[in-house]
């Protein structure tokens, strides 16, 4: 078993990661501004199972394969890139549309936790970055002969870090959600997210 110190130590280090302004932020808070609290809460869920596959990955060596093959980590990289500039893309479409003269008085959301569940989902897993964090964290905190379950108990961790984390910015950005009823407000919103993906997924393909 891990010790208390040093699985105190690797959730404060995942927390950290996790509340840094990214894909995953960027995709909970619309996903709660669109569909409200649930929608925000399923993205966030689809994260955290994003980084307990990624983490369990790293158990059974399959992640290692992107930090030696170059081939491998551009082709997630550029899949994952192409996925946030569609996001991006969809709310500029959105914006462009200008359907939001009625949103004040919808009462069933604009996006269902389904579909924020898979987004939230694939935009974790189609970033190779998230393995080559957790592939650099995670030797720091086993010792040397480490079984199987001790790196799974950090998977456990770490995904209900992702949780907690996404579960508090869903249940924040939601609870605004009334203002961001607007429809002049949602426009903005929609055009300043659909700009920060856009520009995100041009960051993520050109960077090494």
């Amino acid at each position: 078993m891990i010790s208390g110190a040093t699985a105190l130590s690797f959730v404060l280090i995942c927390l950290l990661g996790a509340m840094a302004p990214g894909p995953d932020f960027l995709v909970v808070t619309r996903s709660a501004i669109l569909g409200g609290r649930k929608a925000g809460i399923a993205a966030g869920l689809g994260i955290a199972l994003g980084v307990f596959v990624w983490v369990v990955a790293i158990a059974l060596g399959v992640a290692a394969i992107l930090t030696v093959s170059a081939i491998a980590f551009t082709a997630v990289k550029l899949i994952g890139a192409a996925y946030l500039v569609f996001l991006g893309v969809k709310a500029w479409l959105a914006v462009r549309r200008g359907d939001y003269s009625d949103l004040k008085d919808k009462v069933a959301p604009v996006v269902a936790p389904k579909e924020t569940f898979r987004q939230g989902l694939l935009t974790n897993l189609l970033n190779p970055k998230v393995a080559v964090f957790f592939l650099a964290l995670i030797p720091q905190f086993l010792p040397h002969s480490a079984s199987t379950a001790q790196t799974l108990q950090l998977a456990v961790l770490a995904t209900t870090v992702a949780v907690v984390w996404t579960f508090t910015l869903a249940t924040l950005v939601g609870s605004l959600r009334r203002f961001f009823s607007s429809g002049r407000v949602r426009r903005a919103m929609d055009a300043v997210m659909g700009t920060f993906l856009v520009g995100l997924g041009i960051k993520v393909a050109v960077q090494n």
